[in-house]
Parts: C-alpha cells; sequence; structure tokens
C-alpha cells in the first residue's frame, strides 16, 4: 500500500504550480480524480479561472504547498523549477515532512539530480517526472511521463500520477534518469518537426496540392507522429501557439551541450536547432513549432497556405 492509501478516508491534497496550457489541464485531470486541488500561477487570472472551475487558489508556491502530499510544478526549465522550490516564498519553505515534488519541467539531468539532491536533504521526496502528449492529453489525464526517483517518491505520488497519465514509465531510483529520456524525446521531436516543415514547404516550392500531399505522406513510409500533428496547422495557415518555437529552441540547446559534454556528435539536432533560431530571430519565437514551414517559406518564395498571422514577437 502507499503511504497515502494507508489513510483512506484522508483527502489527497496537491498543490499544482503552474496552470499553464498544461498545467491547467493536469489540475483539471487531478480534480476530476477526486484529489482536492490547489493552484498557483505567476499570472492571477490563470487562478481565477481555476478557482472559477471549482478548484482553489493560492498566492505563492509556499502558500500552494503548506497542506500539500503531494506538489507537481509544471513550469518551463530547470531554473523556473529551483525558484519554484528555493526561491522566494518558494515550495520548499513549507512542504511537510514525507511530502513529494513533482517536477515535470525538460531540464538538462545534471540540474534534475542537484534539485532532488538539495530537496531529500529536506526531508522531502522529489520524482524527476517530464511529460509528454501536449494539451490535449493533459485535459484528458492521458500524458506520457518518464519518471525517476525512491520507491517511496512513486508511493507517495502514485494518486497524482494515475489521475494525469495514461502511461507512467517507472525508469529507475535517481533523478536525472528521466530527464534525460524525455531529450531523448526531444531531440527526436525537434527533428521530426524540422523535417516534416522541410518537406511540405518543399512540396509548396514544386507546386503540389499540399492536402493531397498530406493525404499521401500521412499513409506512406515517411510518415512521422510529428508530419500527422503539425501540418494541419500549416494546412490551415493557424500558427496559433500549442507548442512553441521557443521550448526547441530551449530544448535542443540543452540537447546541443549535453552532447558537448559527452563528446558526442548530434549534427542533426544541431542543424534544426539552427533552423528554430532562426524562426525565433524572424520574429516567430512564441508562434506555433508548426512556423518553420514559414521560415522556409520566406527563404525558398514557396507559397504556403493563409492566412498566415504575423509573427507575434520580436
Amino acid at each position: 500500500m502507499t503511504p497515502l492509501a494507508e489513510n483512506p478516508g484522508l483527502a489527497v491534497v496537491v498543490a499544482v504550480i503552474g496552470l499553464g496550457s498544461m498545467g491547467l489541464g493536469m489540475a483539471r485531470s487531478m480534480k476530476r480524480a477526486g484529489l482536492d486541488v490547489v493552484g498557483y500561477d505567476i499570472t492571477p487570472a490563470a487562478v481565477d479561472r481555476f478557482v472559477a472551475e471549482g478548484g482553489r487558489g493560492a498566492a505563492t508556491p509556499a502558500d500552494a504547498a503548506k497542506d500539500a502530499d503531494i506538489v507537481v510544478s509544471v513550469v518551463v526549465n530547470g531554473a523556473q523549477t529551483e525558484t519554484v522550490l528555493f526561491g522566494p516564498q518558494g515550495a520548499a519553505d513549507t512542504m511537510k515532512p514525507g511530502a513529494v515534488f513533482i517536477s515535470s519541467a525538460t531540464m538538462d539531468p545534471a540540474i534534475a539530480r542537484d534539485l532532488a539532491g538539495r530537496t531529500e536533504a529536506l526531508g522531502l521526496h522529489y520524482l524527476d517526472a517530464p511529460i509528454s502528449g501536449g494539451a490535449a492529453k493533459a485535459a484528458l489525464g492521458e500524458l506520457t511521463i518518464m519518471a525517476s526517483g525512491s520507491g517511496r517518491a512513486f508511493d507517495t505520488a502514485r494518486p497524482a500520477l494515475d489521475a494525469m497519465a495514461g502511461k507512467v514509465y517507472e525508469l529507475g531510483d535517481a533523478a536525472g534518469t528521466g530527464a534525460a529520456f524525455k531529450m531523448i524525446n526531444q531531440l527526436l521531436a525537434g527533428v521530426h518537426i524540422a523535417a516534416a516543415c522541410e518537406a511540405i514547404s518543399f512540396a509548396a516550392k514544386q507546386g503540389l496540392d499540399l492536402d493531397k500531399v498530406y493525404e499521401v505522406i500521412t499513409a506512406s513510409a515517411g510518415n512521422s507522429w510529428m508530419f500527422e500533428n503539425r501540418i494541419p496547422h500549416v494546412l490551415a495557415g493557424d500558427y496559433t501557439p500549442l507548442s512553441s518555437i521557443e521550448i526547441f529552441v530551449k530544448d535542443l540547446g540543452i540537447v546541443q551541450d549535453m552532447a558537448r559534454s559527452e563528446r558526442y556528435p548530434a549534427p542533426l539536432a544541431a542543424a534544426a536547432l539552427q533552423m528554430y533560431l532562426a524562426a525565433a530571430g524572424a520574429g516567430m519565437g512564441r508562434d506555433d513549432d508548426s512556423s518553420l514551414a514559414r521560415l522556409y517559406a520566406q527563404l525558398s518564395g514557396a507559397q504556403l497556405p493563409g492566412p498566415a498571422k504575423e509573427p507575434q514577437s520580436r
């Protein structure tokens, strides 16, 4: 039995730090599963939205974490995770002994190991648990979670994991392993998106019917999950961000840092990173990552479907 299961009469309290497109879906999934969920976000409107749906709100990470059995951090990177834990009004200040911190951010495995050591030194548990599946899967409670940590961390986190995930991969007893698995996924995802955008823009340059290209490729050996998922954004000329260019600037940058430290060549990831950097430099950083197709079109004169939105930021 898990530690929480040993006290079935007690409600499981979960704090969710970060109520963006992923965190809000995760919070909703846990609330739907019967957990007592309190949410915090740096944007007060995000907290207000969750409270309006029947959740509880908090003014700081420390406030959210003070009665929680489980704290789920859904922020962007290692630096933000460190702030959530150890910054002013951080969760580590108020988490009760034996509570578990679930880190969902994508980060260098070395940073995950450092954060875990500092957290565990306080009598807390740390689960290195990056996520995959996007906002739609988060809303359905069907995420893939790549997790590593102690058996006690897994046991304590189980109610939240069961509510958030369709599949939890238990990848070892040490933090950093989950982060490393996520970086392999991000290497592939970033390269596959870049390849898909290169291909569809090349098809446009050839004057092909892009809807027919999509139909043929998704039934052929050249298909990928990313081609099938992202190219409809290009066909619709809709670059509303579901996953932004800047996400892969960050993640493929981490891949390159890891590869360099290991003296490991990663030329495909490096080439893809340069395209994401170029798209960000062209003002598309906050737009959907399928905006790489727009960059290829700008460079080549290919005509993509419209109406294409103006870049959101520079």
